[in-house]
């Protein structure tokens, strides 16, 4: 038998807590000896809070941390794996599309020694826009994390608890779970898994947040934009090189200059517009830096509840 650490990022769930705490006990009563179940309330606008309180009266086994304001759902997933007390960690999402009875397919992955496993749905069930998004996410995810496996991450995971070692002085705002557990281990599988429907509301993950997301990724974790600034940069340098033996070579040969004030116009436009794309991409780390020197907290915990709050 096994101890294991429930970890939920919280946001406007008040309908779905008690079912998804039913379902849920019911699944690791069977499954570990001991185990705990986190609830991050990322400052929902219902009675998220309110209901959370409630069912750690109902559960012993769960306990409440309520944010001071909506830090997002991986720096709530942070708070919640560092208060995690037991050896294995599984996170997931609390509007059920998450089964928790799939819950000892990824820990039956896990036992086969690998350190982070991936509950990779089987078909998806979100809009059109949702997954051209999520892919676009994915492929950002894949060259910031320099694995395979992140074309097939999913925030139903679980892992060894050690792993959040590797990560446990990060302090910056911007963050992924996912990019962190690289930094403690190299050893990730994945396995399909049922995926269900949203049991009440809407997704809270819209096109926009994706986009910003997939922004903060590669620029938070990779240097590719930086490189390739660069490379745009190199190939206009070569392109104005050319150019101007153009010129020349036509002044000199055959002793006619190239004039016009389109021309003229056009080169200016496309390198003045390479000009400002790179120092948009230098801007964009420069924000990245100035924020991490500001040593804006990663999260704030308003209050707790549950066993832990009272020990």
């Amino acid at each position: 038998m096994r101890n294991i650490s429930v970890v939920i990022p919280v946001f406007n769930s008040e309908e779905i807590l008690p079912i998804l705490l039913q379902r849920l006990t019911s699944v690791l009563s069977r499954l570990a000896s001991e185990y705990e179940i986190i609830l991050v309330n990322d400052c929902s606008r219902d009675r998220s809070w309110e209901v959370t309180l409630e069912v750690c009266k109902q559960y012993e086994s769960v306990q409440g941390i309520n944010l001071m304001r909506n830090y997002g759902q991986h720096n709530a997933l942070l708070c919640g794996i560092r208060s995690a007390r037991y050896d294995l960690i599984v996170t997931m999402d609390d509007d059920l599309q998450h089964q928790p009875e799939e819950i000892p397919t990824l820990l039956e992955k896990l036992d086969e020694g690998y350190d982070v496993v991936y509950g990779t749905p089987i078909s998806e069930k979100h809009g059109f826009w949702r997954v051209i998004a999520s892919q676009a996410t994915k492929l950002v995810l894949q060259n910031a994390m320099g694995s395979e496996i992140a074309r097939k991450v999913s925030a139903f995971r679980a892992f060894k608890t050690r792993l959040r070692d590797a990560f446990s002085d990060y302090s910056s705002p911007f963050l992924c779970i996912d990019v962190l557990l690289t930094w403690g281990t190299t050893s990730f599988a994945m396995v399909p898994v049922k995926h269900g429907s949203r049991y009440s509301g809407v997704s809270n993950y819209t096109l926009g947040k994706l986009l910003t997301h997939a922004l903060n990724l590669i620029t938070g974790f990779s240097i590719l934009p930086l490189q390739f600034a660069s490379y745009i940069g190199l190939l206009f340098m070569l392109f104005g090189i050319f150019l101007l033996a153009f010129v020349f070579g036509r002044y000199f040969i055959q002793g006619i200059a190239v004039h016009g004030f389109t021309f003229l116009a056009s080169v200016i436009i496309i390198f003045s517009g390479t000009q400002l794309f790179i120092l948009g991409v230098m801007g964009e780390y420069l924000a990245r830096m100035h924020i991490r020197i500001t040593n804006r907290p990663v999260y704030v915990i308003r209050e707790t509840t549950g066993p832990q709050s009272e020990s």
